[in-house]
Parts: structure tokens; C-alpha cells; sequence
């Protein structure tokens, strides 16, 4: 039985002119979860990135660690990438709900300006992604909730079928992709997606089984564990527990 492991990035630069790419924290939690998994004696098989800088930041960050190498040494010619396990445009989604949104500088300025405003600019993220889901206004945007959820299965069935052996897969991604996926696995509804989405933690774990197909039945995956991320909680300090 292969075990694939969902890995969310580490903490990406919000508030920067470029998110997408790993703060100093995001990439010390990709290196916990490297050690972790060392102590462990986990070998990972296959190694699988999105398409974006935070992934495959994380990912060279925490495989290194676990190899116990120089990340300049570590040899990724075998790893994967596949652009179907990205995020969605999380900056579309929220300018299409609130329009001034679309300049960062607006958001910079909501958080700074406005009383207890993380909670106030998640309350309204979150109407912005039940907008999109909704599919209500599905000409507003590039990508409909359903092709997203769709791209992202497909790239997981396609790491299915790729038939290496590996017994142990780590795919590094984002909260919205493993979201999606896990969607796709318990089969809950809609509107519940984002309420996952927003409780990842950067560089948590999500493990799933693969039982292997058989004449009689196709492969079948279960829910080993969700978003678990003990090599943050080990450390005794809530600082390195983030989500964005």
C-alpha cells in the first residue's frame, strides 16, 4: 500500500510584492518537517512539486534536511512537477468580491487600518471564495470553481498512474489544492472548502492511502490523517504555527 503525503508550503511573503516565495519562517518549518520525517526514517519515493516558488522552495527545503544535505547538493532531476497541483488565484477571488482589493497596497492598508482586521479581511475572504464556489458568477474569472477542483484530481489521478513503485509520495502544494483533493476523497459539499482551506497550516501533512487497483476494483483512496503538523507543535512556540 503507498502512502501519499499532501504537503502544504511554508509561510510564502504575504504582504511582499512577491508572495510566492518562502519567508525565513516558511523556510524553517519546511526544515522541522524534513528532520521530523528524518527521525522517522521516512523515505520518500517520489517527490512531486506544484509549479510555484513555494512549493518547490519547500520542498528542496524540507527533502535537504531530510537527506541530511546542502540543499545546493541535493539532486532534484528525478522530482516532478506538475502546474495542475497550483493554487487558485486567490488575488482574482477576493478582487472579484471587493474591487479595490485588486491593488495589494488596499489590503496592506485594510489590515493595518482596520480594528482586529485579520479577522475582518478572513470574514471577507471567505464571502470571496463562497462567491467563486458558488458558481453564480462563473464568467467573472479565469478559472471557475470547477475546473479548479477538477485540474486537481486530475493531477493526483495522474500521479496514481505513474507506476514507479514508490511506496511513500510527497506532493508539495497548496492549502487549496489539498482542500480540493481532500473534497474529492471524504466527499463533503461545497461551501465546506474554504472552512478547511483556511485551517491548513503552512507546512502540514495530509496522508492518504492508496489500496491498489485490482481487476475487480479500481484504486481506492482513504483519509489517513489531516493536516498534521507535530513538528511545529514539538517546538513549544505558537510563533511557528502560521497560514498564510
Amino acid at each position: 500500500m503507498a502512502q501519499i503525503y499532501l504537503v502544504r508550503h511554508g509561510q510564502a511573503s504575504f504582504g511582499s510584492q512577491n508572495y510566492d516565495q518562502l519567508s525565513d519562517l516558511g523556510q524553517q518549518q519546511a526544515q522541522h518537517l524534513g528532520r521530523w520525517w528524518a527521525q522517522r526514517e521516512l523515505n520518500i519515493g517520489r517527490v512531486v512539486t506544484g509549479g510555484m516558488h513555494r512549493h518547490q522552495q519547500t520542498a528542496l527545503a524540507c527533502i535537504s534536511t531530510l537527506q541530511a544535505q546542502e540543499a545546493s547538493q541535493t539532486d532534484t532531476s528525478a522530482w516532478h512537477t506538475d502546474a495542475d497541483f497550483n493554487e487558485y488565484n486567490h488575488h482574482e477571488v477576493l478582487a472579484r468580491h471587493v474591487p479595490e482589493f485588486d491593488d495589494p497596497a488596499a489590503v496592506k492598508h485594510f489590515l493595518m487600518h482596520t480594528p482586529n482586521g485579520k479577522q475582518a479581511f478572513q470574514d471577507i475572504f471567505s464571502q470571496a471564495v463562497a462567491r467563486w464556489v458558488s458558481g453564480q458568477h462563473d464568467a467573472d474569472y479565469s478559472e471557475t470553481w470547477r475546473a479548479f477542483q477538477t485540474r486537481c484530481v486530475a493531477a493526483l489521478q495522474r500521479q496514481l498512474a505513474h507506476d514507479d513503485g514508490a511506496k511513500n509520495i510527497a506532493i508539495f502544494t497548496s492549502g487549496g489544492t489539498i482542500s480540493a483533493i481532500c473534497q474529492h476523497v471524504l466527499g463533503f459539499p461545497d461551501p465546506r472548502f474554504a472552512e478547511l482551506n483556511w485551517s491548513l497550516v503552512n507546512s502540514a501533512v495530509t496522508r492518504l492511502h492508496v489500496q491498489t487497483a485490482t481487476p475487480e476494483r479500481p484504486v481506492r483512496l482513504a483519509l489517513a490523517y489531516l493536516n498534521n503538523f507535530s513538528h511545529l507543535e514539538v517546538l513549544n512556540n505558537p510563533k511557528n504555527i502560521t497560514y498564510v
